[in-house]
């Protein structure tokens, strides 16, 4: 049974986390350019919404305190909700056509984000991983490229695989880790989905699945992608065998999190920015976030180590 949470209703809801100390929920609007979160109980929780300068494609929480954020132009530390956004790094692109999007961090505490090129003329999006542990000063590294929308990142917990999709590919990519050092290594296809049909519409009677958006991993090790328009979620055990097809209440889900004290609440974001109006009409929730109550637990959020 699924839930939606009033108030929650983005053009483009992405990057949520559950912030286990603070017992909300956060997540973003990317054209919208607001973060997003709850206060109090999730049945009864409020919604607080930070606007920023520009799009911020994902973001993280610090272990010291605040937010690390992706932005049009480069990534920011926040040291405090709605406070003074500092620039760690900047990229080299053109930010007229080229912008953060799916990321997050991993056990380390380093923090991952990849682009996404929005004319969606060719693979040059890149996927960075940002360090600034110890103090030293913030470095950026590009670890994977040949992608045109960066997303569906996630880290297996033993920390030897990275998950990363390409939406506009309909694929998802695998790689090996070496975790301390930071390298991958044989890069593979973890799963290539049909291409979208021509002329297909949501009340086309030809099947399509979607293409892989947002995604994160359950304590048993699989993978949960959304699907956008595919109005469903996938579930992916490691040998990457679909074990599981949840259908939404939203056409175009975008990004799935664990939450709640036992992480057995599935929340997942979605947008309606572009839908058509009788999209809109049959599925209401749209935009806002949906939740259930799922057998199996999540991995808690890793926190940005500055």
């Amino acid at each position: 049974m699924w839930t939606t949470l009033q108030d929650s209703q983005c053009e483009l809801g992405e990057s949520p986390f559950w912030h286990p100390q603070e017992r909300s929920l956060y997540w973003v609007d990317i054209p919208g350019r607001a973060v997003l979160r709850t206060r109090g109980e999730i049945g009864m929780a409020t919604v607080e919404r930070w606007l920023l300068p520009s799009e911020p494609g994902c973001m993280a929480p610090a272990r010291s305190g605040g937010l690390v954020i992706a932005l049009r132009d480069g990534i920011y530390r926040a040291r405090e909700w709605g406070g003074e956004l500092t620039l760690l790094a900047g990229v080299d692109y053109d930010t007229r056509t080229m912008r953060f999007n799916d990321g997050k961090c991993d056990a380390l505490g380093r923090f991952w984000a990849g682009t996404l090129n929005e004319a969606k003329d060719r693979p040059n999006a890149t996927l960075f991983c940002l360090d600034a542990r110890d103090g030293k000063a913030p470095s950026v590294t590009a670890m994977a490229g040949d992608a045109t929308t960066a997303n569906g990142l996630a880290f297996s917990a033993d920390r030897r695989t990275v998950y990363w999709s390409d939406t506009a590919a309909h694929a998802i990519r695998a790689w090996d880790w070496d975790s301390e050092p930071n390298t991958l290594t044989n890069p593979r296809v973890f799963q290539q989905f049909a291409p979208k049909p021509s002329g297909w519409t949501p009340s086309s009677p030809v099947r399509y699945q979607g293409r892989p958006d947002g995604a994160t991993l359950d304590a048993e090790g699989c993978y949960w992608a959304a699907m956008f328009e595919g109005g469903q979620l996938l579930r992916f055990n490691a040998a990457g065998e679909q074990v599981a097809a949840i259908a939404t209440p939203v056409q175009c889900p975008t990004m799935p999190c664990f939450g709640g004290d036992d992480l057995k609440t599935l929340f997942v974001t979605s947008a309606r920015r572009g839908r058509p109006a009788e999209e809109i009409e049959q599925r209401p929730a749209s935009g806002c976030v949906v939740s259930m109550h799922v057998a199996t637990p999540g991995m808690s959020v890793s926190f940005f180590e500055d």
